[in-house]
């Protein structure tokens, strides 16, 4: 098998730089395409392994980023022709048999997205066999591995709140440039320590670009959209096959998981103890252990031969433990996030010496020039002016499996219009070392001085706790730089250049914390769980 570099036309004449690699066997054969920003000789590997299966494979530059020539716009509205033109070019050549699954991870995954959503092929809603003619449609088939959904999705969280430190790590490696530096931010951070501290966010950019040595122009556009959910949405629609890869520990993880209860078509959802990268953390690592190339292209073969039970099916790995949970699309779960389940979810009430015992901070003050600091665990102790509410457990009188959403319920009072609202959950074992279990944030404008009801999402959790081990809760007002700071005037926080403090109230009458404990385990192989 050799892979040649071929350019592929778009609608508009832009071609685009594409490697094929080709399957020593039969022809023709099934394909694999996969769009990506972050540089087409990064999936070689991952080509050889799909051609050694029989699948031809091209890994394509997307348009304006490193061998394809044209303007890079993230999420632009070119990458959904570009898809569709790739898809159609590849059903064209003598070596393919029509059939196309489109894959990717991240910016990826968005790109193998659009054009099966937002294409002309009927059979996304119809569900026509792979094959039946699509000459000129969308895809027979998705694997979207910790999709990035969207320019709204990746800027802010389901709440509102603006992910500060994500975003300006992206645009420092990928934005407004052809090739990537990952460490960007890093570099410019040396220079500049207090560089995200800067005012208004909208501004970060000329900031960062005096750190860089380049300007960031498509910066300010990051920040203008609101609408989020729109592929999402799009996917109900849909009758293809999707199969839709996580991790508990990635910042996506709650899109991956609407992706899959939402799609239309026969749905499969793997989430793993990952973060982004689909690894897990070098400190805290896991046994469960999944060839993801190899159940790729399991699930593929199936998809492709319409052999996928049309139910939704999914498998959450309990970290820690090396199992893997069945959970399915059939039941309801509480809050927006997170996949449906059989099991109810736990309360654990705050003031309560069998749920969360208050320690300090029942009134805090949450002030943005000193802010909760999203990467530091340590909590400071005997303030007499609390900058967070701080709650812990008892010890776990035994091991307990949580697979499913998290929330917290919270009764609080703000004195300001607008205000955060984090929860950071976090487990302490003997020793009372910390390791994040859980975090949420949410925006609210209320009345200043009247006590509301708010939910926090916290994620879909996949954990086991051993025995001993206890849980921390901090409410705060802020978690910088992770998320930009509210300035609690009511301002938008993009263009915010006056920030105020806030004094909180969290009342432990009507707040709790709210775990999926596994009542009746359903431990599966993840493999074949996926693949039927």
């Amino acid at each position: 098998m050799k892979t040649r570099t071929v350019y592929v036309p778009t609608p508009d004449g832009t071609a685009l730089a594409t490697d094929i690699c080709l399957p020593d066997g039969p022809r023709p054969c099934p394909a694999v395409l996969i769009r990506t920003p972050y540089g087409r000789g990064a999936h070689r590997a991952e080509s050889r392994g799909w051609a050694a299966h029989g699948y031809a494979v091209l890994a394509q530059d997307v348009r304006g980023r490193h061998g394809s020539p044209g303007e890079w716009q993230p999420y632009g509205e070119h990458e959904g022709p570009d898809g569709t033109a790739a898809i159609a070019w590849v059903r064209s050549q003598p070596w393919s048999n029509g059939e196309v699954v489109v894959a990717g991870a991240s910016y990826a995954a968005y790109c193998a997205l659009v054009p099966a959503l937002t294409g002309p092929d009927d059979r996304r809603r119809t569900g026509a066999r792979p094959g039946e003619a699509h000459r000129d449609g969308g895809p027979d088939a998705v694997i979207a591995a910790v999709p990035a959904l969207g320019l709204v999705e990746t800027a802010r969280e389901p709440g509102g709140p603006e992910r500060l430190w994500a975003r300006a790590g992206w645009w420092a490696a990928h934005g407004d440039r052809r090739d990537s530096e990952p460490d960007a931010l890093s570099r410019a951070l040396a220079s500049d320590p207090r560089l995200l501290e800067h005012l208004p966010v909208s501004r970060v950019s000329e900031r960062l670009a005096e750190g860089l040595g380049r300007e960031l122009p498509s910066w300010p556009r990051l920040w203008t959209g609101r609408d989020r959910g729109r592929l999402a949405d799009a996917g109900s629609s849909s009758r293809l096959p999707l199969l839709a890869v996580g991790g508990t520990r990635d910042p996506f993880a709650d899109d991956t998981v609407a992706l899959w209860r939402g799609w239309g078509g026969p749905a499969r959802l793997l989430l793993g103890p990952w973060g982004h990268h689909l690894t897990a953390d070098p400190a805290a690592p896991s046994r469960a252990h999944v060839n993801l190339g190899a159940l790729y292209v399991r699930w593929a073969r199936a998809a492709l031969a319409g052999r996928l039970e049309p139910r939704p099916r999914g498998v959450i790995a309990l970290g820690g433990s090396g199992r893997w949970h069945r959970v399915t699309g059939t039941a309801s779960a509480p809050g927006p996030s997170g996949p449906r389940r059989p099991e109810a979810a736990v309360r654990w009430p705050f003031g309560s010496r069998t749920g969360l015992r208050l320690l300090h901070g029942a009134e805090f003050t949450a002030h943005p020039d000193r802010p909760v600091r999203s990467d530091d665990l340590t909590v400071p102790a005997g303030r007499e002016r609390p900058d967070r509410c701080l709650l812990v457990s008892p010890p776990l009188p035994r091991p307990l499996d949580l697979a499913g959403p998290a929330v917290a319920r919270l009764h609080v009072t703000a004195d300001t219009p607008s205000a955060d609202w984090a929860v950071r959950l976090t487990t302490l074992d003997p020793a009372g070392r910390a390791e994040p279990l859980a975090f949420g944030i949410v925006r609210r404008t209320d009345p200043p001085g009247r006590a509301a009801d708010i939910t926090v999402p916290l994620g879909t959790l996949g954990r086991r706790l051993p025995a001993g081990t206890r849980l921390r809760a901090e409410v705060a007002g802020h978690h910088f730089p992770a998320h930009a700071r509210n300035p609690h005037t009511g301002e938008d926080p993009v263009t915010a250049i006056r920030l105020a403090p806030s004094h909180r109230t969290v009342h432990a009458r009507g707040s709790a914390l709210h775990l999926p404990v596994v009542a009746r385990r359903r431990y599966v192989e993840p493999v074949p769980e996926i693949c039927r």
